[in-house]
């Protein structure tokens, strides 16, 4: 009577009742909307507010007439005689637990806020983001659709089975086995085809007839279920006849014979019976016959033996079969000759598939399906938080309750080979169920064939609309076309996709493959409505505050575990499909969907994982195996707010290949407080730069009262935690020779500064305008690695890196070094061979070698540079000692460029010059040679000079293009100890500084 409370609330009880029922209707949220559109559609009427509905009508008996449905009523009985008592009762409780936990799921959904008017998608979609909500819903869709091919085929296998066999158009009267199979299977195609049809045109007419239609089909479950039940307390003192003729130990097929017995007598005269005829060639007593009829015995058992017969002992235990085995009775006894082959096997009733538990599992799972009904129609509902849990819940204990007795119920009542007799063929063809009814098997034939027409009327109406919900979200692009429909939003183009997808079901035929299918979606989307409520109670989500007060995350969690498992156990492969099609789908709406923020819990996931991840990185320092170029690009913008150095970004681009971290910065000049919109701006169009240039990572964009405070704070503060850069990239200054002021290179020998104490690698790309973008493709060329001192690998690594993306993929590599007059370049190259052997790298050596001539010139120019140096050491106060060691380091410095072929000839150079590690010891190549930041070298930073070029170049570039060895060399080094403490950078006088940066290159 509680279920009635709410309802008699405002008017008297009957009057209530009476209005309740008339209003009944079992069809999901939109269809009655579209209804009065239709009605409406003439008149400018404003139409009536149809009345709210409760707990009782819009939750429970909707729920209940959609989980009570076929498989009840044609596979319940096959599985308990297969399976047995003891293991249908598992599967059953199997089912029944998963949905009831996945109940639990919804309801806390339901009660968390204010539940959307779209049912079960808006709830799924909602608390899981768009991905995962396009990939349920699709999941969603399809198993309805499915479910709508069952109920379909179920729908023609009661017409053509028990009540007008003779309608089939494909008869099957005298064939055997496969022939007989596929007569059977053709039927249910054509007509099935048939009745598709016509359920589409009715929903394409009008929903409003199958809304009329919803009270009787209700009433047909309820009275069915009533009838079997009428039936069972009958058998307890007054069983039903339904004789089986067993031969032997093997049941008969009740057709084509009256008696079960070989002859009769009488008058004093033995008289063969019709059945002696259909094993023997004549009607006399010396016919020849069968040998396995003439061996064995008739006997008459009785099919019903009753609630008190103790049958359920016999029916306790399982007894799985092979297809085309025949269907014994368990303690009979028979005489079968060794070799003989067995003949009028269309006369015995055979096992029509081979039976095994997990495909029982996959057949009985729709039958517990349909608990969402309810909260398919949460606009329909006076107040959706409460009614949702209550009814749906009470709608699973209720039908699991059915479920569980009618499992122990038709155990106790029926004889095992009845039971295991899938079409009733040893009981003249009766439905077995229906054997069981009272007053009459009609009951229950009537019965379920209306409610299975209603159901698939049911699952026609209510597929497309969730397709629609689907395409109007405009989540997965492609469904889109299927958001448009009639002018009063009837989804045409969706009940078109529907009854397509439903017609492949529907040639599939055979109800025992169908189920299957449909288990497999439906289970995927209980598992993430179970999901989504773990995920979000786990995370502790600040918006999860469900309700529902009996509901705890191991609920959700162990519903999941059931979900999964079920899904494996009905069909590994169908499982790995069902998977797959929704994992397409997920990764579709992440690339090509549209940007859908509905506050998921994935995001609150992606949060977590992330946090998780960085606190995992801080544990401690990266091993050298581990380390690649984390790197920090450092672009300019112009007036407009445009990035001026597009190609920087390529080149970022082809190094990383959208692995590590690649951070984007640039540095604004003014205050945060005036300039936010233009920050704004620029972040823009970096990121809209990073997608055309395909870089993945982040971008930043510091505003700071100077330019080279800014990118000093890019420098300290970039990254997070153990997500850090370990590279800088940033472009050589453009025209600062002729630029009047001075600020641009000033910035830039800050930068280097910054990079050196802070222990990081420095790209500079000299001419980068000229290098290659995304779009190019080299088929030839080199690129050439000057390499004098060990670094690492650091120098051996950036070519690697370039030659993994496929700009630079068919490019050579070149690795230069020189030697001189002392050493022995045979050795040399044999050793550079073998230390690029060990880092796996794929490169040609050149050793170049310096005559008398060269070195004169080398030494002149080497000279003139250490002069200029010592002045520039001086003005920055650095120490005696550090004085020494920096001029030292110019007559071993090394330099790397990357060089490109072309026509135009034009070299770009990626200037890195590092400080040898040791001058004394001879390098050798380690035995795990992996590269490494070169953090603990000292960067040198090529200047421009006029100098003419050195022999030592191997390749002299064309006039627009300034030699690299011709360069000045400007160092600072850290503050090391080396017998004599430097004063700190910040002791530096202010006049020094001044002179430092007045000098002339």
């Amino acid at each position: 009577m509680a279920l009635f409370e709410e309802e008699m609330d405002t008017i008297p009880m009957v009057s209530s009742l009476l209005s309740s029922l008339a209003n009944y209707s079992n069809l999901p949220q939109g269809s009655k909307e579209h209804e009065e559109a239709e009605n409406n559609e003439g008149s400018r009427k404003k139409p009536v507010q149809a009345p709210r509905m409760g707990t009782l009508m819009g939750v429970y008996l909707p729920c209940l007439q959609n989980i009570l449905g076929v498989i009840l009523f044609l596979r319940m009985t096959w599985m308990v005689g297969i399976g047995g008592v003891i293991e249908a009762f598992i599967i059953v409780l199997m089912c029944c637990s998963t949905t009831m936990l996945t109940a639990i799921s919804m309801s806390a959904i339901a009660t968390n806020g204010v539940v959307p008017a779209g049912g079960s998608y808006y709830m799924i979609s909602r608390s899981l983001g768009p991905e995962f909500g396009g990939a349920v819903g699709i999941c969603f869709y399809l198993g309805t659709t499915y479910a709508g091919a069952m109920y379909i085929l179920g729908c023609i296998e009661i017409l053509l089975v028990y009540i007008v066999p003779q309608a089939a158009v494909f008869k099957m009267e005298g064939l055997e086995g496969a022939e007989a199979e596929a007569a059977m299977l053709n039927n249910m195609r054509v007509y099935g085809t048939l009745v598709l049809s016509f359920m589409a045109i009715v929903v394409f007419v009008g929903v409003k007839y199958v809304n009329k239609l919803a009270l009787l089909f209700l009433a047909c479950v309820i009275c069915s279920i009533l009838a079997v039940y009428a039936g069972v307390i009958k058998t307890a003192f007054d069983p039903p006849i339904f004789p089986v003729c067993v031969l032997g130990n093997r049941t008969l097929v009740w057709k084509g014979f009256d008696v079960c017995a070989k002859v009769i007598e009488t008058e004093n005269a033995t008289v063969t019976t019709k059945l002696w005829r259909i094993f023997c060639d004549s009607e006399f007593l010396n016919a020849t016959c069968d040998s396995y009829f003439a061996n064995n015995n008739i006997t008459e058992i009785q099919g019903i033996p009753g609630v008190m017969s103790g049958i359920l002992r016999e029916n306790l235990f399982g007894n799985y079969m092979d297809k085309g085995s025949f269907i014994e009775k368990v303690g009979l006894s028979a005489a079968v000759e060794p070799d003989s082959i067995p003949t009028n096997t269309n006369r015995y009733v055979l096992a029509d598939i081979t039976s095994f538990f997990t495909m029982l599992v996959g057949i009985y799972f729709p039958s517990v399906t349909g608990i969402m009904a309810g909260s398919n129609r949460s606009g329909d509902l006076q107040d959706a938080q409460k009614s949702i849990p209550i009814g749906t819940i009470l709608a699973i204990t209720t039908t699991s309750i059915i479920y569980m007795s009618s499992v122990i119920l038709f155990g106790s009542c029926i004889e095992g080979t009845v039971l295991r007799d899938k079409f009733g063929e040893a009981v003249r063809g009766n439905l077995v169920i229906g054997t069981l009814a009272w007053p009459s098997p009609w009951v229950i034939v009537i019965g379920s064939f209306f409610s299975t027409c209603g159901a698939g009327l049911q699952s026609l109406t209510g597929a497309p609309r969730l397709l629609q919900a689907i395409a109007r979200d405009g989540i997965v692009p492609f469904l889109r076309v299927f958001g448009h429909g009639k002018a009063n939003g009837e989804p045409t183009w969706a009940l078109l996709l529907t009854a397509c997808i439903c017609e492949s079901g529907i040639l599939i035929a055979s109800l025992d493959n169908v189920a299957p299918i449909l288990s497999m979606f439906f289970l995927m989307c209980y598992m993430f409505v179970n999901l989504a409520c773990a995920v979000q109670t786990l995370l502790r989500t600040p918006n999860w505050r469900p309700r529902f007060k009996f509901y705890h995350w191991t609920l959700s969690f162990l519903g999941m575990s059931l979900c999964l498992s079920l899904m494996f156990i009905c069909s590994w492969y169908y499982a790995i499909v069902a998977m797959g099609i929704a994992g397409c789908i997920y990764k579709y709406i992440e690339f090509r969907g549209a940007e859908k923020e509905w506050g998921d819990g994935i995001r609150g996931l992606s949060l977590s994982a992330a946090r998780f991840a960085l606190m995992r990185l801080e544990e401690g320092p990266p091993h050298t195996k581990n380390w690649r170029p984390q790197i920090l690009v450092l672009v300019s913008m112009d007036s407009e707010l445009n990035v001026e150095q597009p190609r920087l970004l390529s080149l970022t681009s082809q190094l990383k290949a959208g692995k590590g971290l690649t951070i984007v910065g640039t540095a604004l000049e003014g205050t945060y407080l005036e300039n936010h919109p233009q920050g704004q701006q620029a972040e823009q169009s970096l990121r809209k730069l990073m997608d055309a240039e395909k870089v993945k990572g982040f971008c930043q964009v510091v505003i700071s009262s100077n330019m080279r405070d800014a990118t000093s704070h890019l420098v300290q503060a970039g990254g997070l935690g153990g997500l850090q850069h370990n590279t800088v990239l940033a472009s050589w200054p453009r025209n600062w020779k002729q630029a009047e002021d001075h600020q641009s290179w000033r910035n830039f020998i800050e930068l280097v500064r910054e990079t050196t104490a802070a222990s990081k690698a420095l790209l500079v790309p000299k001419n980068i305008s000229a290098f290659p973008s995304n779009g190019e493709r080299f088929t030839e060329g080199h690129i050439d690695v000057w390499w004098i001192v060990h670094d690492g690998g650091m120098l051996m690594l950036l070519p690697f890196l370039l030659r993994q993306h496929k700009v630079w993929r068919k490019c050579k590599m070149r690795i230069f070094t020189v030697a001189q007059m002392d050493d022995n370049s045979i050795q040399m190259k044999k050793d550079l061979t073998t230390f690029l052997y060990h880092l796996r790298i794929d490169a040609a050596v050149e050793v170049v070698e310096m005559h008398d001539s060269d070195i004169s010139a080398y030494t002149y120019e080497k000279t003139l540079m250490m002069e200029q140096r010592s002045q520039i050491l001086k003005q920055i106060n650095l120490t005696k000692t550090e004085r020494e060691r920096e001029i030292q380091s110019i007559t071993d410095s090394s330099r790397g460029s990357i060089r490109r072929k072309n026509p135009a000839a034009v070299t770009t150079q990626l200037s890195v010059t590092e400080e040898p590690a040791a001058s004394s010891k001879e390098e050798k190549p380690e035995e795990e040679s992996v590269p490494v930041s070169p953090s603990q070298q000292e960067q040198l930073i090529h200047d421009k000079s006029t100098n003419p070029p050195t022999p030592a170049t191997p390749q002299s570039p064309s006039a627009d293009a300034e030699t690299p060895s011709t360069a000045v060399q400007m160092t600072w080094t850290e503050a090391k100890c080396d017998g004599e403490q430097a004063k700190p950078i910040g002791a530096t006088t202010t006049e020094a500084i001044k002179d430092l940066f007045n000098m002339k290159p």
